[in-house]
C-alpha cells in the first residue's frame, strides 16, 4: 500500500482516529496497531504476513533467552544463532537466484557449465528494513542496552506501518520506550506531522515521479538513443529524483508516526551539501549509516589494528551496504565506489582540509552523482553504455524549463542555509490544526492533478 494512493487515502484517517480513541489504554492499542499494520502489509501480499511473524516470534524467543543467561559464551551464541536466521531468511528471499546466478555464470565462463535448481521467490516488500530492525533488538538485548520487551511491544515495533516497508531503520532501544507510557492525542505533534507529510507528497509525486517519466526512464532505459546533455542531465535528475523519492517517504513516514505519538529519528539532512564522503553519509540514509557502523564496521574492527585493516573495515561495510540495497552487481560496485571514497579521505587525513570548501562540495557532488549512475543502471553493460555517451555530441532534446526548475528545487535548496528554511517550517507547523488539515486537504488535490494515468510510481525504496 503506497502512501499518495486513494487506498491509503482511506486506510489512514480510520486508523488514525481509531489510534486516538484508544492512546491511553495501551492493552487496547497495541493489539489494534499490530492489527492495522498487517493489513497494510498485507496489501503487498497476505503471504509476507506470515514471514514478519516468524521473524517477531523468532526473534523475541532468542531475545528472552539471551536475557536468561548470564554465560557469555552462550548468550554470544544464541545472539549469533538469531542474527544468522535473520540473514538466512534475507539471503534466501533477495539474493537466492542472484546468487545461483552468479555462480553459474562463473561456471560458465571456465567451460564448467551446468544446470542449477533456479526457482522463483516473491521478494517480500520491505524485509530489509524489519530484518534489520530484528538484529538491532536482539544485539541490543545482548549488549544489555534494552531489556526484552513484551510480544506484543516487538510485534507493534516491528510491524508499525509507517516505517515498516522503507523505513527510517528505527533502533529498538529508540522506539521501546516510547511503547512503555500510553500516548496522549493532546500532545501529539500534529503541526509537525502535517507539514512533513506535505512536504512528503510533493518531494514524491510533483518531483520524484515527474522527473523519473519525462527523463530518468527514458535515458537510462535506452542511454545509446541519447546524446551527452541529455545523458548528463538523466544523470542529476536521477540525483534529485531518489533524494525526493526517499526523502520524500522518510518525510511522510515520520510525520504519519508523529500523528500517531511516536518518534522517528532523522533520516536525511541535505545530503548534497556534503563536503566528502564521509559527510555524505553522516547526512544520507542517515539510520543505514548508524546500523552500518554500528553493527558491521565496529564489529569487524573498525578503525583499530592500523590502516590497512581501518581500510578493509571501510571496504567490507560499503560493499555489503552496497549489495543490501539489491541483489546485482551494480549495487556491489556503486558500494566499492563509496568505500573507495571514504577510503581515499582516510588516507588523505588533515591535507583535505587545505582544499576550499566550495571545491570539495563541487567534487564530492559529481562523484556521489556519478555514483548514482551505478545505482540506477540495470546492469553492468548499460553502465558502459551510459558513460560512453556522456561523451557523445549531440542536440539537447529533453532540456525543458520544467525539468530545469525541478532539478533545481530539488538539488538547489538543500545549499540555503538552514536556519531560514528552519524558521519557516516552525511558523508552518505552529498554525492551527484545522488550518492545517485543510492545507494539506488542498495539497492532495493539487499534487493529485500532477499523477500520471499510471498512477503514483513505487517507491524506490520499496525493492531493498
Amino acid at each position: 500500500m503506497l502512501f499518495p494512493t486513494v487506498q491509503f487515502a482511506i486506510f489512514f484517517p480510520i486508523v488514525l482516529a481509531l489510534s486516538w480513541a484508544l492512546m491511553s489504554r495501551p492493552l487496547l492499542w497495541k493489539p489494534f496497531i499490530v492489527f492495522a499494520s498487517y493489513v497494510f502489509y498485507a496489501a503487498a501480499s497476505w503471504r509476507f504476513c506470515l514471514l514478519l511473524g516468524g521473524i517477531t516470534l523468532g526473534n523475541q524467543a532468542a531475545a528472552k533467552l539471551i536475557a536468561r543467561t548470564d554465560e557469555p559464551r552462550r548468550r554470544k551464541l544464541l545472539v549469533g544463532a538469531a542474527v544468522t536466521l535473520d540473514l538466512l531468511a534475507l539471503g534466501i528471499f533477495k539474493y537466492y537466484s542472484f546468487f545461483v546466478q552468479s555462480f553459474g555464470d562463473a561456471l560458465h565462463s571456465v567451460g564448467l557449465g551446468m544446470p542449477l535448481p533456479l526457482i522463483t521467490i516473491a521478494l517480500p516488500v520491505g524485509i530489509s528494513f524489519f530484518t534489520f530492525q530484528a538484529i538491532s533488538y536482539v544485539v541490543d538485548v545482548h549488549r544489555r542496552l534494552v531489556e526484552p520487551a513484551s510480544t506484543i511491544d516487538v510485534a507493534v515495533y516491528l510491524s508499525f506501518f509507517p516505517h515498516l516497508v522503507a523505513g527510517p531503520i528505527v533502533r529498538a532501544r529508540e522506539f521501546l520506550p516510547q511503547l512503555a507510557r500510553p500516548r496522549d492525542p493532546q500532545h501529539v505533534a500534529v503541526g509537525a506531522g502535517i507539514a512533513l507529510i506535505a512536504l512528503g507528497l510533493v518531494k514524491k509525486v510533483v518531483i520524484a515521479d515527474y522527473l523519473a517519466r519525462s527523463i530518468v526512464d527514458p535515458v537510462f532505459g535506452v542511454p545509446q538513443a541519447y546524446s551527452a546533455p541529455d545523458v548528463a542531465l538523466a544523470a542529476y535528475s536521477y540525483a534529485a529524483q531518489i533524494y525526493c523519492d526517499f526523502s520524500g517517504y522518510t518525510d511522510m513516514a515520520i510525520g504519519l508516526a508523529l500523528l500517531m505519538g511516536y518518534v522517528f529519528p532523522q533520516n536525511f539532512r541535505s545530503p548534497y551539501r556534503a563536503t566528502g564522503f564521509r559527510d555524505f553519509w553522516r547526512r544520507w540514509h542517515m539510520t543505514l549509516s548508524r546500523f552500518l557502523r554500528d553493527f558491521l564496521y565496529i564489529p569487524l574492527g573498525g578503525s583499530r589494528g592500523g590502516r590497512l585493516f581501518t581500510y578493509r573495515n571501510l571496504m567490507l561495510t560499503m560493499v555489503l551496504g552496497g549489495l543490501w540495497h539489491g541483489a546485482a552487481w551494480t549495487f556491489v560496485l556503486w558500494g566499492a565506489f563509496h568505500g573507495l571514497g571514504l577510503v581515499t579521505e582516510h588516507a588523505l587525513g588533515g591535507r583535505l582540509g587545505r582544499v576550499p570548501a566550495w571545491l570539495r562540495w563541487l567534487v564530492t557532488f559529481h562523484l556521489v552523482v556519478f555514483g548514482w549512475i551505478l545505482f540506477r543502471s540495470e546492469n553492468l553493460g548499460l553502465v558502459g553504455t551510459f558513460l560512453s555517451r556522456l561523451v557523445h555530441p549531440g542536440s539537447a532534446t529533453l532540456w525543458t524549463v520544467p525539468v530545469f526548475l525541478a532539478v533545481i528545487a530539488a538539488i538547489g535548496l538543500q545549499l540555503v542555509p538552514s536556519g531560514p528554511v528552519t524558521r519557516v517550517q516552525l511558523r508552518l507547523e505552529r498554525l492551527p490544526a484545522p488550518v492545517l488539515g485543510a492545507a494539506l486537504a488542498l495539497l492532495i488535490v493539487v499534487v493529485g492533478a500532477t499523477v500520471s494515468s499510471q498512477g503514483v510510481a513505487p517507491f524506490i525504496y520499496f525493492r531493498f
